[in-house]
């Protein structure tokens, strides 16, 4: 039988609604799917965002989940509505996706009940926690104590993604775990910032990882799910190729992929 590491994980990435130019597209981020395939040595399949209402059904979460072995949640310019963590509506001007909140909030439901590892980023670290019962600050911006987190007004990339902070990771955690195991003395990482939203009240059975020096939640996991549940606030799918705690979370991430996928295979868990 192969071993666990000689199998390529199927590894879902979630693909939103978007407008080009009058024509609606589904599409994500090319660095998503990059990361997945080079950090992760896994192979990408991008999940659309359909919904419920409009299509006049439920979404076939437990199908979706049946057939991957990992599934990231990308970041994303809509902002999770409010009513779905019991918040006060959204000011008029606040951008949002009904669409996506109906598919992703019960897929990262479902996903975290039934042991698929999964990888929240920006809005889907945002997705888990609402997903488990927790609630967000909708205009970060505005909360006494915390600092502006929302992306530099630039047309440079690089200075948009750019490092901007640090984050502390929580002692004995998970994230301090993998840093250490990556080579990163100590348990402060720089990261990026492009977030308007953030974690609130968090959901139970989460535990924070990362902390902004502002007490911004920037990291999560879930030590007691059945499969591997990690989130950040930041864009970690940016430099993968030389920001090695970036790419040390892909590759745990795909380490847990890859083992479910060999056990649905059959085959010896390395």
């Amino acid at each position: 039988m192969a071993r666990t590491d000689t199998i390529r994980p199927l590894i879902g990435v979630n693909a939103e609604l978007k407008d080009n130019n009058g024509f609606d597209m589904l599409a994500t981020g090319y660095k998503y799917v990059a990361s997945v395939i080079e950090a992760c040595g896994a192979i990408a399949v991008l999940v659309p965002t359909m919904g419920d209402a409009e299509h006049g059904g439920t979404y076939p979460v437990d199908d979706v989940i049946d057939r991957l072995d990992g599934m990231v949640l990308t970041g994303g310019r809509s902002n999770i509505e409010p009513h779905h963590y019991d918040g006060e509506p959204f000011r008029p001007e606040t951008y949002r996706d009904p669409l996506r909140d109906s598919t992703t909030l019960p897929l990262a439901r479902k996903s975290v009940e039934r042991g698929l590892p999964i990888f929240g980023i920006c809005r889907g670290i945002q997705e888990i926690n609402v997903a488990l019962g927790g609630s967000l600050h909708p205009y970060l911006w505005e909360v006494e104590g915390h600092n502006d987190h929302r992306m530099p007004q630039t047309d440079s990339m690089a200075t948009r993604f750019g490092p901007r902070h640090p984050v502390i990771l929580s002692k004995d955690g998970l994230f301090a775990d993998i840093a250490k195991r990556a080579g990163i003395e100590g348990r402060e990482v720089t990261v990026n910032s492009l977030h308007g939203q953030g974690l609130n009240r968090i959901a139970d059975g989460l535990v924070v990882e990362a902390l902004s020096e502002d007490g911004v939640v920037e990291g999560v996991s879930m030590p007691d799910a059945p499969g591997f549940v990690i989130g950040v606030q930041w864009h970690a799918e940016f430099r993968t190729e030389t920001h090695t705690f970036n790419r040390a979370l892909f590759e745990a991430f795909g380490t847990a992929a890859r083992r479910r996928a060999a056990a649905r295979a059959g085959a010896d868990v390395a």
